[in-house]
């Protein structure tokens, strides 16, 4: 009888195990684990990347490819001088991020936010890992993390992790992992909108202006909107995903409404920095946006609006936006399990496992959340693990930067018992005065509300400061 991939998998583990020298395995080809490999192979350090699909896919992602952007297709804001997320680019960028590489080279119009062409971002990461002489690459699911008897391992399994090989985790940690659900927004052909309603401005007119598709509801349609979104059917959830909270940062369109007929009104549907050429001396109540979500131009998502209704409903409900009434869908939104550990009770600060230190884990697996927080995990782990592998210092970045503020939090500055996923945000830093200003900023009277502002801008320009000192602080 002729074996299957898992059984030819698991003999070449086993032969593999003895004589593998300094390789380094990373589980998962997704954003976190494509950034460790990356980092691990640009210090030297041979590598074998594990990618369970197309052998076994997930029930969220459509491609076989390294590092596919499941939900969204933004980075989010992409400024490093306010926001703590495009510090965060920032710095890895600095730090030599692949992801970062992959987005810039990839970036399609969204204001002030990085978004990217999702396929080609995709076919970026995949290039240049293929290109890469340490790099190996597996395609099998792995099940079983003890076959790799104490070899060197990053976890980057992400949210979606299978069921195999979170059984694993668990058999290592001793804890019983947590679970909340993540959303996906649908995708609309955007020669299905029609523009004699619709029209093309940033909010605020950031970017070149006219970066988001927008359609205005009045109250009137507004209110028949949240009529037909609350009482659309839904997907059912299975048993045992009943009691699996949602995640605040991506509620699902309808759990929003759900809080109140205007919640949407202050969330994606928020009518301010807009202007309807179609209705100049109009307010509109609220608005939908739509983002680009490829080069081409000719595919948009519906900015915050995943959601867990059935296919049908999707149709009819979305329909009913005014300038989407033809719309035709490339892809519908959708629901899935995202899977992560306790991260601060399990790892220390170097992101291994305390019980078993020759397993480390990266990503969204340890309570990080977004695409670019995932990645970064996944840097910082492939640069400590490489660092491990050539015998040098492990220094963890300080915790004035973004990559320093986001490794606490995961590793220890959290409540273990309360522990939720989390974005890069500045709650997350130290304090800062506002003396630590950029120059340009320095000495000027600070208006009625712009201290906060200034804090903002303080806390990044120490944070780039205390990074590059870090960085040139490194052995090499």
């Amino acid at each position: 009888m002729d074996s299957g991939p898992q059984d030819d998998y698991d003999r070449r583990m086993n032969t593999q195990s003895t004589n593998v020298g300094n390789l380094v395995h990373v589980i998962g080809g997704g954003l976190a684990g494509s950034e460790a490999a990356w980092q691990l192979t640009q210090a030297g350090v041979p590598v074998m990347l594990h990618e369970m699909r197309p052998d076994r896919q997930t029930p969220a992602h459509q491609t076989d490819g390294f590092a596919e952007l499941v939900c969204s297709n933004s980075l989010r804001a992409d400024d490093h001088t306010a926001n703590a997320v495009g510090l965060l680019h920032e710095e890895m960028r600095r730090m030599n991020s692949l992801i970062m590489r992959a987005a810039d080279a990839t970036r399609v119009p969204a204001g002030g936010a990085l978004a990217v062409d999702r396929e080609a971002f995709s076919a970026r990461v995949h290039v240049a890992l293929h290109g890469e002489h340490l790099l190996q690459i597996r395609r099998f699911e792995v099940t079983d993390l003890h076959k790799f008897d104490g070899e060197t391992v990053i976890v980057a399994s992400g949210p979606l992790t299978s069921d195999a090989l979170s059984e694993s985790i668990r058999s290592f940690t001793g804890a019983e992992q947590m679970a909340f659900f993540d959303a996906i927004a649908p995708i609309v052909y955007r020669d299905s909108i029609d523009f004699d309603q619709a029209w093309c401005q940033s909010r605020y007119d950031k970017g070149t202006g006219k970066d988001y598709i927008n359609c205005a509801m009045d109250q009137d349609q507004y209110n028949a909107f949240i009529d037909a979104l609350l009482d659309a059917e839904k997907q059912d959830f299975k048993d045992w995903e009943k009691d699996t909270p949602y995640f605040e940062g991506c509620l699902p369109i309808e759990v929003m409404a759900e809080r109140g007929r205007e919640t949407l009104t202050f969330g994606p549907m928020k009518p301010v920095g807009l202007t309807n050429p179609h209705a100049p001396d109009q307010r509109a109540h609220a608005i939908v946006q739509l983002r680009q979500d490829n080069k081409l131009g000719n595919l948009w998502n519906m900015v915050g609006f995943q959601t867990k209704l059935t296919y049908g409903e999707q149709k009819r409900v979305f329909r009913t936006i005014p300038g989407l009434e033809n719309a035709q869908f490339a892809r519908l939104g959708g629901m899935h399990r995202n899977t992560f550990i306790k991260s601060p009770k399990l790892l220390d600060e170097t992101l291994r496992l305390k019980s078993h230190p020759h397993i480390r884990f990266a990503g969204q697996i340890t309570g990080c959340e977004g695409y670019v927080e995932s990645a970064a995990i996944g840097l910082l782990a492939g640069r400590f693990a490489a660092a491990e592998r050539l015998g040098r210092d492990m220094v963890t970045p300080p915790a004035t930067t973004a990559l320093g503020a986001l490794l606490g939090h995961v590793t220890g500055g959290a409540e273990a018992d309360s522990f939720q996923p989390m974005n890069i945000n500045f709650g997350l830093f130290p304090p800062a005065d506002i003396d630590e200003r950029p120059p340009e900023l320095k000495g000027k009277r600070l208006k009625r509300g712009d201290r906060k502002k200034a804090r903002k801008a303080a806390i990044c320009a120490r944070a780039l400061k205390d990074l590059d000192g870090w960085v040139k602080g490194m052995p090499t």
